[in-house]
C-alpha cells in the first residue's frame, strides 16, 4: 500500500500539470472553423486577409460589428458577418484571442 501512495501522488501532479484543454480546433466555437478558409493560422503563410489568432477579442468584435452594419467596406466579409449572431461573434473573438501561436 506504501508503493501506491508515490504513484498516486506522481498521477494527481501530472494530472494537475498537464494541459486541462483539447486541440484548439476541438474547442472552437460554432462557425470559427469558416474562418481558417481565408484568415491564415500559419504566420508563414501570406494571405490578404488578416490572421486572427491572437488578435484582441475587441478588434474582431468591432470589426464583425462594422462589417455586419455595412458600416466597413467588404468584398464577403459583409456577407458572412451577418450570418452570425452577437454571441457567436463574442465567442468565435474570444476564441481566436485564447490562440497562442
Amino acid at each position: 500500500m506504501i508503493a501506491r501512495i508515490p504513484i498516486a501522488i506522481s498521477l494527481a501532479t501530472i494530472a494537475a500539470f498537464a494541459p486541462m484543454s483539447q486541440s484548439p480546433a476541438q474547442e472552437a466555437p460554432a462557425g470559427a472553423a469558416a474562418c481558417s478558409g481565408c484568415h491564415a493560422a500559419a504566420k508563414s503563410v501570406e494571405t490578404p486577409a488578416p490572421r486572427l489568432i491572437g488578435r484582441a477579442p475587441a478588434d474582431v468584435i468591432a470589426a464583425m460589428q462594422a462589417f455586419k452594419s455595412g458600416a466597413r467596406p467588404a468584398t464577403i466579409m459583409d456577407r458572412i458577418a451577418k450570418g452570425f449572431s452577437d454571441d457567436e461573434i463574442k465567442a468565435i473573438a474570444a476564441w481566436y484571442g485564447a490562440q497562442k501561436d
